[in-house]
């Protein structure tokens, strides 16, 4: 439908209807066709993927209680390492690796449309300095399919080689920091995406994804369900003393983020097992 502009210099248009409710109804028709606004759950764009990085919806949600010392896992063995995105911007490697750091987890991807503007710096800094480097995709569940957000992930840093230096893929799932916290789905339905997610991800790279979640996230939104326990390594928060208790059924866990306010940059994470064993996942 034509439209004027109204004014004492302009004759309208035979035919072109002038009122307020019609010209937004008009606009607001203009507004929901395919190409100018996406309609939810239709790959959106998130609108701040710089404030989500690995934990930092859990804490918002959860806080920074204790772990259950009943729980506790007491690592006999284990491997320190660091996980950062773009809010760390430029990161210090050589000062890491100085004091003890062996292994790096760094955010690619969000969605289907952002990949993190520092990956360059992160993933191979990490690489250069000597550690053992791995990527990870922060999950939007209501944007899109699982297997479509794996296709991003792996095509945009997400992606393994058997060089003995890189890490498989991590899948980030915890709060929405969008909306609901179980990002509008049942529990049967989120387990299907995660399900489609680490599928298509096999596929693409060879490789079964790590999870990271937590244990009241994944009773939450999953029902606790322990379909993955027997073939992706758990990532699991806790930001205490001990491990605490573990979700879906797992044995134990691959990887500990056991605090968000550590040296150099925040998140610091363990390894379970030695160094060796490290080196083992990497090269599959």
């Amino acid at each position: 439908m034509p439209l004027t502009r109204s004014g004492p210099s302009r004759r309208a248009v035979p035919g072109t209807v002038r009122t307020p409710a019609v010209l937004l109804a008009a606009l607001t028709l203009l507004l929901v066709l395919p190409g100018i606004a996406q309609a939810e759950g239709a790959d959106e764009r998130p609108t701040h993927p710089d404030k989500d990085w690995m934990g930092s919806t859990i804490r918002a949600h959860e806080g920074r209680a204790s772990a259950e010392p009943a729980s506790s896992r007491t690592l006999t063995a284990s491997v320190e390492g660091v996980d950062v995105s773009s809010h760390n911007g430029n990161v210090a490697w050589s000062t890491l690796k100085t004091n003890g750091t062996r292994f790096a987890y760094v955010k690619a991807t969000e969605g289907t449309s952002y990949h993190n503007p520092y990956f360059t710096q992160q993933y191979n800094g990490s690489y250069q300095s000597g550690m053992i480097r791995g990527a990870y995709h922060f999950a939007l569940p209501s944007n899109s399919s699982g297997s479509s957000q794996a296709d991003y992930f792996a095509s945009h840093g997400g992606g393994w080689s058997k060089d003995g230096k890189t890490l498989p893929g991590a899948l980030d799932i915890e709060y929405n920091p969008y909306g609901p916290a179980c990002y509008g789905k049942s529990q049967s339905a989120m387990v299907d995406w995660i399900g489609d997610f680490v599928r298509k991800y096999k596929q693409r790279t060879g490789r079964d994804a790590v999870i990271y979640t937590s244990t009241t996230w994944w009773k939450t939104c999953t029902g606790n369900s322990t379909k993955f326990s027997g073939t992706n390594p758990l990532w699991v928060p806790n930001w205490g003393a001990s491990v605490g208790t573990l979700p879906g059924g797992w044995p134990f866990q691959t990887f500990w983020q056991y605090t968000s306010t550590g040296k150099t940059v925040g998140d610091h994470d363990r390894f379970n097992g030695s160094y060796a064993r490290l080196q083992a996942l990497a090269n599959g």
